[in-house]
């Protein structure tokens, strides 16, 4: 016979379930605050448009702020230059890609996010002002292939299987812009295609990086 339970005896207490331990920041596959990563990646776009209006109702005046390689007066149109487009044509071809590959790449968090921006921005410019043919270097697509190659390469840094999957998708839509990092239009700057997804793979690396335990230094 089963025992009849006592009233008032206290209901057992079950063990909560231990809660799953969220990804790191660095093995994210989505953004962990969506709307946010919207209105920076969308208003970075937007800014752009506002610019380049600017920029056409000037009669392309801005456009002098582009990279002039080894010209040392000039060294500080690196931080302007992807800003800055030759037509609404150069803007419209650079935006959709800079939009879906910048949401991806927020899935870190946004302070993980500007710094990759951040690396990929001074490897892209320096790299241009320092071997860039003479032209005037300017747009976004130099973002556009760092994030394109962070996307790419992180999963493999980070050991991430999910961010290897995602990347295979990334490399099946924009895969083909690869080549844009050749010198096979001279009207198009190579250079800082080149630079920029050399900084997109750097960015991966420090990411893959911040997840292994560090060391202390003994001084």
């Amino acid at each position: 016979m089963e025992p009849f339970p006592i009233a008032g005896a206290p209901e057992p207490v079950k063990p909560p379930k231990p809660a799953k331990t969220p990804p790191p920041p660095g093995k994210r596959i989505l953004p962990p605050k969506p709307l946010q990563a919207i209105i920076v990646v969308g208003g970075f776009v937007a800014l752009l448009f506002v610019i380049e209006g600017i920029d056409t109702v000037l009669g392309g005046a801005l456009d002098r702020n582009g990279i002039y390689p080894r010209v040392l007066d000039e060294w500080d149109n690196m931080l302007w230059a992807p800003l800055l487009h030759s037509g609404w044509d150069h803007l419209t071809a650079n935006a959709v890609p800079l939009l879906v590959l910048g949401l991806l790449a927020t899935s870190g968090g946004m302070r993980q996010f500007l710094g990759v921006v951040a690396v990929i921005w001074l490897f892209g410019g320096f790299g241009t002002f320092l071997i860039g043919r003479d032209a005037v270097h300017l747009g976004a697509s130099g973002l556009v292939f760092g994030f394109l190659t962070f996307l790419l390469v992180r999963g493999i840094f980070a050991r991430s299987l999910p961010q290897i999957l995602i990347a295979v998708g990334v490399f099946a839509l924009y895969g083909y812009a690869l080549w844009g990092v050749l010198p096979t239009n001279e009207h198009i700057s190579w250079e800082g295609h080149l630079f920029g997804a050399i900084g997109g793979m750097v960015a991966a690396w420090m990411v893959g990086r911040s997840l292994r335990p560090s060391t202390p230094a003994v001084a």
